[in-house]
């Protein structure tokens, strides 16, 4: 008994000093392959994590959809089976709508008033999902979505007489296009190649980068230069989750994953632009709209915008900041 005794203390101190006894693992599902900019970028970010906090909190990766889409993911989060996901704005907005703030339809002009806004409003907007219940670890710019089809859409008419695809559960772009008119064909992003090959679809919504990826850009000959929206990804977990890992802790994962965000911006942005002009360059014909096309979207996208907050879809004092800021900018 006495030998018992004397080993407590020995045993409470190898309990104490184990990393292993309270590691945490954020399991994590990403729609991003393997090999991508994104899951690198992601692996360094979880090995300077594992490694700075001592093996107390790990994250794990489940990359190329195989956890499914959005709705499975929340769903397996729920039950706990994963901890988190990277999602679209869309893909986060049944946690909380004003997510999709940064994405509102033809509100920017150009990338230098999105760093401004941004770097402003992404605190903001981290904090309004915090209140709902998910930590988002960082923001990452996808880029501006254009128009592409396989058939000269120069005007809002023949847009409105295309096919035209939106992404599955896309409430904001279905908004914006009941606004114009436009009785877009819902489809999973697995599903818009087969889609564009057989001609069920013949227009559709993607930054440059995504068209390139998907190859879509394979199936389309025309590329309206016009930025509709801006696209953004995001990496979220589980609040409760999250709140099990220790405020120390907590403190390293948020810096870690703002290195690795502000590393994915800069890398996005160039891929962007030069996928952008790789589509100019490969026989991708452009179309420039008029002045008159371009404030005729611009004038649609503020009805839907309008129509999104008396809905509630979005609040107003979220769409009120992003203006004041936009004015503020484009003043100077």
């Amino acid at each position: 008994m006495k030998k018992i005794l004397k080993l407590i203390p020995l045993l409470i101190f190898i309990v104490c000093i184990t990393p292993s006894a309270h590691a945490l693992t954020l399991k994590i599902a990403t729609l991003a392959p393997a090999g991508t900019a994104w899951m690198k970028e992601m692996l360094k970010g979880a090995d300077a994590i594992e490694s700075n906090t001592a093996g107390r909190v790990k994250m794990k990766f489940y990359p190329g959809g195989v956890m499914g889409n959005d709705q499975s993911v929340h769903r397996k989060i729920r039950i706990n089976q994963l901890q988190g996901g990277a999602f679209s704005s869309s893909g986060l907005s049944p946690i909380d709508p004003n997510i999709q703030a940064l994405s509102l339809p033809m509100m920017f002009n150009s990338f230098a008033e999105v760093d401004y806004v941004r770097a402003q409003m992404d605190q903001r907007i981290k904090q309004h999902v915090a209140d709902n219940g998910f930590i988002i670890l960082g923001i990452s710019e996808g880029g501006f979505a254009r128009i592409m089809s396989n058939q000269a859409v120069s005007d809002m008419q023949s847009i409105r007489n295309s096919k035209v695809w939106i992404p599955e559960g896309d409430t904001l772009v279905q908004q914006t296009f009941d606004t114009m008119g436009i009785k877009p064909i819902p489809l999973p992003l697995a599903d818009v190649f087969t889609g564009l090959q057989t001609g069920l679809i013949e227009t559709i919504t993607s930054t440059s980068t995504g068209a390139i990826a998907f190859q879509w850009h394979t199936k389309v000959n025309y590329l309206v230069d016009l930025p509709v929206l801006y696209v953004i990804g995001l990496l979220a977990v589980d609040k409760s989750a999250f709140d099990k890992i220790n405020a120390d802790d907590q403190k390293i994962v948020i810096e870690e994953m703002d290195r690795v965000f502000s590393r994915l911006d800069k890398i996005n942005r160039e891929d962007n632009l030069s996928a952008t002009a790789a589509l100019k360059s490969q026989g991708i014909k452009v179309i420039q709209p008029t002045p008159e096309v371009t404030q005729e979207w611009k004038s649609y996208s503020q009805q839907s915008i309008q129509k999104m907050i008396k809905s509630g879809m979005i609040e107003k004092s979220m769409v009120d900041e992003i203006e004041r800021l936009l004015t503020e900018y484009r003043s100077r």
